[in-house]
């Protein structure tokens, strides 16, 4: 997940020397100045086939886990990463900005697959005390990615003309560490005992995980969770969709996705340079106030961490969506009033360093972890995948249609995303249930009385009408 916040991160500082970039392929190629909409066009569509990449990768997350296991799908997965920073690195000096956007759809790719089998590795090998605290962890590497991408794409490291290729080529660093240490990590004892019936293989790598040789309470609670789950079988992305028992937990593991990317903090992650240099900081202090999002959000996810399995999944989200969405109201009104009062610039950086740390209690971590949770070892796959693409569907369309919306909105660019949170705010406060220290085989019974509770109230509903249809008939009668 490293990959996934460097690469989120790393387009950003250097954005107008990959303008400029743009601008000389353009010219050397053609012989003509290229017109300014179409140059940005053309880094827009940089920054965000990231996420088409992210969309394919991510789809395919379900299948690639269920077919050759978790740890060797991100094993296999890092030659992507590998091939797609070479492209990047190389863009400058074959003068392709063709190149670059091909390099940012390959890792893409990487990173997608990384969000469908990471989130699913972590919650198969986690015992369930610390499932929170090390699914925060999973968010701890994307934020210390993303901060290290923006420390290193300063202009006075690499984020120059001379060095952005650099920058963006160093993806292949991670790629190549998980190449070396993943063989070393055991394979998810869930998934070689209730995928493929490898129990002896399942001891190995629960002994290895827990460091210790009593591991039958985990073996138990795989078998309970197998005999609970019999008649489920291992469900496509088609027969999830059409279960009628399993929509509930399919809708919330949607909607927690879409609160993730929809909140505006893409917005923050891929655009903060230019928002602070709207804002009215200048060019070189704008790139500092982007590091400091990347320090706070790495602070705060520290943070979170020791919450996660104390405060519960549902409060810590709850109190980021609250969060941002005062703060989202507040980043409006600073952009609002910046040319009457000359401070109000500083309550706009304030307020966008506030809005990233709610953002790191919940909405940074807990969407990932809660849709593995939300489900049992036959249909998480599937719902991982349509997560995912959810995710990266919504991480997409906020990448290519944010500086639209500056355009459009102008300084009431935040509105539509406080409207979001609102929304979503709602909808966790009354559908979403705690998953804090259940057993996924508990969280499956939830949904399973709901589902009952409901066949139950439209029958008796149909039994009324029935009744007073009768009645009504018996009345016309006399």
């Amino acid at each position: 997940m490293f990959q996934f916040g460097f690469n989120t991160g790393v387009i950003n500082a250097p954005e107008s020397v990959i303008l400029k970039f743009i601008e000389e392929c353009y010219l050397s190629r053609y012989g003509n100045y290229i017109e300014h909409d179409l140059q940005n066009f053309l880094f827009a569509i940089a920054v965000s086939i990231f996420a088409i990449g992210g969309m394919v990768g991510g789809f395919a997350g379900g299948f690639v886990g269920n077919k050759v296991g978790r740890k060797r799908g991100l094993l296999l997965n890092n030659l992507l990463g590998v091939g797609g920073a070479i492209l990047m690195g190389l863009s400058k000096f074959i003068a392709s900005y063709e190149m670059l956007i091909l390099g940012r759809l390959v890792i893409g790719v990487n990173c997608g697959l990384n969000t469908s089998l990471v989130p699913m590795y972590i919650s198969e090998i986690a015992p369930l005390n610390l499932r929170g605290g090390l699914g925060t962890v999973n968010q701890l590497a994307v934020t210390v990615g993303l901060l290290l991408s923006q420390v290193l794409g300063i202009e006075q490291l690499l984020g120059n003309y001379d060095h952005w290729n650099i920058l963006l080529g160093l993806a292949v660093v991670p790629a190549v560490l998980q190449l070396v240490l993943l063989p070393v990590c055991p394979e998810s004892p869930r998934y070689l005992l209730l995928t493929r019936r490898l129990e002896d293989d399942a001891r190995n790598a629960l002994r290895r995980l827990r460091a210790s040789s009593n591991v039958e309470e985990d073996i138990e609670e795989m078998r309970a969770e197998e005999a609970a789950n019999q008649t489920e079988a291992h469900f496509s992305v088609t027969q999830l969709i059409r279960s009628k028992t399993l929509r509930m937990p399919l809708t919330i593991g949607v909607i927690m996705q879409l609160s993730q990317q929809l909140s505006g903090i893409n917005a923050v992650l891929y655009y903060s340079t230019r928002l602070f240099r709207d804002a009215g900081i200048s060019p070189k202090e704008s790139k500092y106030a982007t590091m400091g999002v990347g320090v706070v959000m790495v602070f705060m996810t520290l943070v979170s961490i020791p919450l996660m399995d104390r405060a519960g999944r549902r409060t810590l989200h709850l109190y980021g969506l609250g969060g941002m969405f005062v703060f989202s109201i507040f980043i409006t009104i600073s952009l609002l009033i910046k040319a009457m009062m000359d401070w109000m610039k500083f309550m706009s950086v304030i307020s966008t360093l506030c809005f990233v740390i709610f953002f790191a209690i919940g909405p940074g971590s807990i969407p990932w972890m809660i849709t593995a949770e939300l489900f049992t070892q036959g249909t998480r796959p599937a719902a991982m995948s349509i997560a995912v693409l959810v995710n990266w569907l919504s991480n997409f369309l906020v990448g290519i249609g944010f500086p639209k919306m500056q355009d459009t909105f102008d300084n009431y660019t935040f509105l539509p995303f406080s409207f979001l949170l609102a929304c979503f705010w709602i909808f966790t406060y009354y559908l979403v249930p705690e998953t804090k220290n259940k057993t996924f085989e508990e969280i499956s019974a939830i949904f399973q009385k709901g589902a009952a509770d409901r066949t139950g109230r439209k029958r008796a509903n149909e039994e009324d009408t029935t009744r007073d249809n009768h009645a009504i008939l018996d009345d016309s009668r006399l």
